[in-house]
């Protein structure tokens, strides 16, 4: 595994193009949530409990899209759900880094209509987040799958405790995912992974380096008609379950 890291605890609190936590919108959500008069932990617990549930699960324009324009549209994936949440934790003053994979596309089955498997890769790239407490690194990956849309899935397939894979959940069991954040690390998706690219300083290196999932023709059909209807999709699953 790659550590494309400089160790120096300022690379991991700074600001960049995509975590733009000086941005008016992410200053102005940190104090009308009254985020820094808590503690540490409970900083950790507020923010990732924000970007788990109020950001929901859904798919943006683009990958390398910046905090401050995921907070705007109000859903994520994992990495730019991850993005966003990185920019709020150092905005806080709290050491986060990048950590890139891919993972098998097969996962997303249900999530995105089987018709459009066509038009993706067979892996797709994939990040979580790592942050810097109690002494140690964690891995955070929780918060991609906001729980009404959890709830949703567990109600569908309540008999399922082995390991899962679907509606963008890979997890060894579905009905007791490790996504709440206690203290250690939060997984929602790690059993699907794929290639390990290790860790970066910030997602812009990581984009830079490696690009995003689609290009040309495909990336902007995604863009302005695919990632629509996948919306559509998770929204319908969030609203009404899985028939």
């Amino acid at each position: 595994m790659a550590d494309n890291t400089t160790n120096t605890a300022d690379s991991y609190l700074a600001t960049t193009r995509m975590l733009d936590y000086r941005h008016p919108a992410i200053q102005q959500l940190i104090q009308q949530r009254g985020w820094r008069q808590l503690d540490t932990r409970q900083q950790i617990a507020e923010v990732y409990r924000f970007v788990r549930d109020d950001i929901r699960f859904g798919y943006n324009a683009d990958d390398s899209l910046s905090a401050s324009k995921v907070l705007r549209d109000g859903y994520g994936q994992c990495n730019t759900k991850g993005t966003l949440l990185m920019a709020l934790l150092r905005a806080l003053g709290i050491p986060a880094r990048f950590h890139g994979f891919t993972i098998y596309n097969e996962l997303q089955k249900g999530a995105i209509p089987l018709w459009m498997f066509a038009f993706a890769p067979a892996r797709i790239l994939h990040s979580w987040v790592e942050i810097y407490y109690d002494g140690r690194w964690l891995e955070i990956e929780g918060y991609i799958i906001d729980q009404p849309y959890l709830q949703q899935v567990q109600k569908a397939f309540a008999s399922e405790c082995e390991a899962f894979s679907g509606y963008g959940i890979a997890t060894p069991c579905l009905q007791k995912p490790q996504n709440d954040w206690q203290g250690g690390n939060t997984y929602i998706q790690k059993e699907g992974i794929a290639d390990d690219y290790g860790v970066y300083n910030t997602p812009d290196e990581f984009y830079a380096a490696m690009g995003t999932n689609l290009r040309g023709f495909k990336r902007i059909l995604y863009r302005y008609l695919l990632r629509h209807l996948m919306n559509i999709n998770v929204r319908k699953i969030r609203r009404a379950g899985i028939r």
